[in-house]
């Protein structure tokens, strides 16, 4: 639930420090019927807590506003934001969002809980995937790439910590999602360091679909190796064309063309989530029916 909007470049922000808590406790009232089962994790913006909703007889996940965040127009707008878009959004690879509450005591979002582990967690220590795991992990983020697209949105923070492995794996995290007119406008860094396509890292008029395209190549990039693709883009300015390691012998041709192509620098240059898509394919189809969600 941790995502960096880097309305001034990351590496510019604070240390990480202690964050405003509320200091939720099992069996504490978020809002009625709805109680607080347990924290599970927490950003510069949020704490993300597990919760009994009454209503749905169900366990849910709730991101509640910081104390420090609560009254702030500028969150509030964001979440509500975040919330339309979970509404207006139907994919079987996109997290679902259950509303909001913007006024009261705690403002929060509702979304589905989701059990399993993050990629991000996965891949902890350098660990690897394998090919079984990262072919069909990228056709799935893909299809719902090619989704968000279709709908004139951009996710903007397509990283390890925003998947969910699953049966399908499910991309999670919309709050700093934007319109495609709306990214296209942007003047800031937004996302997440070494993530981030250049345009994110410098926009410049062109961020779009394609910067989520990136997010997916050098996500999967790292499910193959164990390191990121890129270093941060303040190690990366103004050399933006900076290409990344070769991948491991293993990898088939297509889809490491795929990947290659997903990282060029030049959003124009890259594949749409559809030919991505139609690329890992063949390759998926070709695997021994079975998925394997652990590590190597």
């Amino acid at each position: 639930m941790d995502s960096t909007v880097a309305y001034s470049p990351p590496w510019e922000q604070e240390r990480p420090r202690s964050r405003p808590t509320w200091g939720f406790a099992e069996g504490d009232e978020l809002a009625p019927g709805r109680t607080v089962l347990r924290r599970i994790g927490g950003g510069r913006r949020y704490e993300a807590m597990l919760v009994w909703d009454d209503h749905r007889l169900a366990v849910l996940v709730a991101k509640v506003l910081r104390p420090d965040h609560a009254a702030d127009p500028t969150a509030l707008d964001d979440l509500r934001r975040e919330a339309a878009l979970l509404e207006q959004l139907g994919h079987p690879v996109v997290v679902r969002g259950f509303g909001s509450v913007a006024e009261g005591g705690f403002p929060h979002l509702v979304l589905e809980h989701l059990d399993g582990p993050t990629l991000d967690e996965l891949l902890a220590d350098g660990h690897t995937l394998a090919l079984e795991q990262i072919l069909p992990l990228g056709l799935h983020v893909a299809s719902a790439l090619h989704y968000l697209a279709g709908e004139g949105i951009v996710h903007l923070d397509v990283k390890p910590s925003n998947i969910v492995m699953g049966g399908p794996p499910r991309l999670i995290d919309l709050s700093v999602a934007r319109t495609v007119a709306e990214a296209a406008a942007l003047r800031a860094p937004i996302g997440t360091d070494a993530y981030m396509a250049p345009e994110q890292c410098e926009p410049d008029g062109r961020l779009g679909p394609p910067a989520d395209i990136f997010g997916l190549a050098a996500t999967l990039y790292t499910g193959l190796t164990g390191t990121r693709p890129f270093p941060p883009c303040e190690h990366r300015w103004p050399q933006l064309s900076t290409t990344p390691a070769p991948l491991p012998r293993r990898t088939p041709s297509a889809l490491a063309e795929v990947l290659l192509a997903g990282l060029d620098p030049d959003p124009a240059a890259r594949p749409t989530a559809r030919a991505f898509a139609t690329a890992l394919e063949p390759l998926v189809a070709a695997l021994p029916h079975r998925m394997t969600l652990g590590r190597r």
